[in-house]
């Protein structure tokens, strides 16, 4: 029976926050026990949009790889890889862009929408153009069966199907056609309501102490129309009851919006209730996330082997695309 492969990378831009955590690295967690798994650092990806400042390039891979393994991510059950570590990706990236066509690129949602939302950067590069072409060659490199994403990346994984097929077509069957692994994605907004982001400063870091969470949480954005105690509130448009929904028991949720729409409880308390709920559960990762930041060449070594590990893989796939393509 063939193995179900699943792959996906975060981008390196920025340190790991809870949006991350949520969104997708407690995913990969529990799906490390059900499929062959390749997750990586994707650090080119990061220079689509940062490619003129670098700085900090290194700081955030170091950042990522020990959150991955802070979250419970285990080398001795998934790949853990950098991908600039793969010179194999750059090259099918190279060899899958000779064959993609240019409108394809266009009609990806989130090429127009980045350049109407980020001013600050000059983003008429093909880099970030074409970087769906390099994430295809990130996923069907490992000949990747599923990709976990939530409905709003879809698009991307569509347009990855489209080029692996247009390769079978063109040349030899070689890649599978990917399919997305739907995830549920939980809302986490930012301390101000808007989504968590470390553009905005508004988000909970998996570096920040129990002590700097609490603080962060205590001056936490609440209903906006609710300005004195004695006013009653609407939850369904509180971030605080949000964070509620994914930490908070049933009885807590169900306390919290009876009593935050009478006036029976006011937002400091909400807020410590809400915050030790989340500490029970992100608590450990905390620590642990700690106690690897003092350990940077134990953890750049468990990438450094995965990476070995996934370039077998990848130099084994790359004989097939040039034989496919008749470049031996």
């Amino acid at each position: 029976m063939a193995t179900t492969r699943v792959l996906s990378g975060i981008r390196s831009s920025g340190p790991l926050h809870l949006g991350n955590y949520l969104g997708a690295l407690k995913n990969w967690q529990e799906l490390q026990h059900q499929y062959e798994c390749y997750f990586f650092i994707a650090d080119w990806h990061a220079l689509t949009t940062d490619y003129a400042d670098t700085d900090a390039l290194k700081a955030n891979m170091l950042d990522n790889m020990a959150g991955f393994l802070a979250v419970g991510l285990d080398p001795e059950k998934c790949t853990l890889f950098i991908q600039s570590r793969m010179r194999e990706h750059a090259e099918l990236h190279l060899l899958l862009s000779m064959i993609t066509p240019v409108p394809w690129l266009e009609r990806v949602p989130s090429y127009k929408e980045q350049q109407q939302q980020i001013k600050d950067k000059d983003l008429t590069t093909y880099g970030f153009l074409g970087y769906p072409v390099l994430q295809t060659a990130d996923i069907i490199m490992y000949k990747g069966n599923y990709v976990p994403v939530g409905i709003d990346q879809v698009p991307h994984i569509e347009l990855a199907r489209d080029i692996a097929r247009r390769f079978n077509h063109l040349y030899t069957p070689v890649f599978p056609e990917p399919q997305p692994l739907l995830t549920e994605t939980p809302k986490v907004p930012g301390l101000d309501g808007r989504k968590m982001s470390k553009s905005y400063n508004n988000a909970l870091y998996l570096t920040d102490a129990p002590e700097e969470i609490d603080s962060k949480i205590r001056v936490m954005m609440t209903d906006p129309a609710r300005k004195r105690r004695s006013d009653p509130g609407n939850p369904e448009v509180c971030p605080v009851f949000d964070f509620h929904k994914i930490y908070s028991p049933h009885e807590t949720i169900a306390l919290v919006d009876r009593e935050c729409r009478t006036a029976g409880i006011g937002c400091i308390d909400c807020k410590k209730m809400m915050s030790t709920n989340l500490l029970q559960e992100m608590g450990p990762i905390l620590e642990k996330r700690r106690e690897l930041e003092k350990r940077p060449q134990e953890v750049l070594a468990v990438f450094e082997e995965g990476s070995q590990k996934a370039q077998h893989t990848a130099q084994a796939t790359m004989a097939e695309v040039r034989a496919a393509m008749q470049l031996l």
